[in-house]
C-alpha cells in the first residue's frame, strides 16, 4: 500500500452511528375531546334523559289538564287521567276556539309578532351588510355602539317611550308595540347577522362586482341566500321573544284587544279557578312557537354557531 493510500484511509471520517428513531406516541387528547367522551358515556346519557323527562313534566301536566273537565282537575291530579283515558275531552278547546275574545287576542298576537319579526330581519340584514362590507366613516365605533345597546334593559325605556308614543298618538296601538319590539330587537339582529355576513369570502363578492352587480343586487342575490341559516335563527329568536312577551304588551297594547299573554293574565286575575280556559290557552300559546322552532331547527343551530369558529 502506498503512502498516499494510507494517508487517505487515515483522513477518511468514520461513518456516523445509525440512529433508531422511536415512533411518536398518539397525540394527547384535548380537554374538549375528553369532555365530549365523558358526555357521550352511557351514565351521562341516562342522567340527561332523566333531567329532560323531569323538565318536560310540567308541560305534560299542562297538556293533560287542558283536555280534562274542570271537576276532574279539582278532584284529582293530572297523572290520574293517564290510567283513566275517559277523562280526556276536547270540550275545553272547542269552547276556547269559539270564544271571540280569545280568537281576537290570537289575531292581535299574530298582528304584532309577524311585522316585528319581518321588520327586524329586513332592517337588521341591511345594517349588518353595511357594517360587514361597506366602508364609511365611523363604522367600527358605530358598531360598538350597536353592540353596547344589547345590555340596555327594556325596563329602562318603558316610561320615556310611553311618553313619546302618547305624544305621537300611537300609545295603546298595535303599531306602537311593533315599533317598540322592532327597535329593541335590532341590536341583536345586527350583531348576529354582521358576524355571519363577515364570514362570506371576499373573492365571491368581488367576482359578483366584476360581473356588474351593484350593492343592492349583491345583497339580494348573494348575501341573503348565503345568510339563510343566520336569518332563520334570528327569525326564531325574534318570533319567540315577541310572541311570549307580556310586559311590553301589558303597557303599550290596546286594552280592549290585548295579545294572548295579557288575555290569559286577565283570565287568571278575574277567575282564579278558570282552569278550563287557562290550560288550553297556555298550551296553544306555547304550541305555535314550538312548532316554528322545530320546523327551522337545523337552520337555527347553524345560525347560532355563526362566527364561533374561525
Amino acid at each position: 500500500m502506498s503512502a498516499s493510500t494510507e494517508a487517505a484511509a487515515t483522513a477518511a471520517p468514520n461513518p456516523p452511528p445509525h440512529r433508531t428513531e422511536t415512533p411518536a406516541g398518539p397525540p394527547k387528547p384535548s380537554f374538549a375531546s375528553r369532555v365530549g367522551a365523558i358526555a357521550g358515556s352511557g351514565a351521562v346519557r341516562v342522567v340527561l334523559t332523566v333531567l329532560a323527562v323531569l323538565w318536560l313534566l310540567p308541560t305534560a301536566g299542562l297538556l293533560a289538564s287542558s283536555f280534562r273537565d274542570p271537576r276532574d282537575i279539582a278532584s284529582s291530579g293530572w297523572w290520574e287521567a293517564l290510567t283513566d283515558p275517559g277523562q280526556f275531552t276536547g270540550a275545553n278547546y272547542s269552547a276556547l276556539l269559539s270564544n271571540d275574545a280569545f280568537t281576537s287576542s290570537l289575531w292581535t298576537t299574530i298582528a304584532i309578532t309577524v311585522p316585528s319579526t319581518v321588520l327586524v330581519i329586513i332592517l337588521g340584514a341591511l345594517a349588518a351588510y353595511a357594517f360587514a362590507w361597506l366602508d364609511f366613516p365611523g363604522r367600527d365605533w358605530l358598531f360598538v355602539l350597536v353592540v353596547a345597546l344589547l345590555v340596555v334593559p327594556v325596563q329602562v325605556a318603558l316610561i320615556p317611550v310611553a311618553r313619546l308614543f302618547n305624544t305621537l298618538g300611537i300609545f295603546e296601538t298595535t303599531v306602537g308595540v311593533v315599533i317598540f319590539h322592532s327597535a329593541f330587537g335590532l341590536p341583536f339582529a345586527i350583531f348576529l347577522l354582521r358576524n355571519f355576513f363577515a364570514e362570506i369570502p371576499r373573492e365571491l363578492l368581488e367576482a359578483a362586482r366584476l360581473d356588474g352587480a351593484g350593492e343592492l343586487r349583491l345583497f339580494t342575490r348573494v348575501v341573503l341566500p348565503l345568510g339563510g341559516p343566520a336569518i332563520a335563527a334570528l327569525g326564531i329568536f325574534q318570533f319567540m321573544w315577541v310572541w311570549n312577551d307580556m310586559l311590553v304588551a301589558l303597557i303599550f297594547a290596546d286594552s280592549s284587544s290585548p295579545p294572548m299573554t295579557v288575555a290569559l293574565q286577565q283570565e287568571m286575575r278575574q277567575f282564579g279557578s278558570n282552569i278550563e280556559v287557562l290550560a288550553p290557552g297556555a298550551f296553544l300559546s306555547m304550541l305555535i312557537p314550538l312548532g316554528i322552532f322545530f320546523a327551522f331547527q337545523r337552520q337555527f343551530v347553524t345560525g347560532v354557531m355563526a362566527g364561533s369558529v374561525k
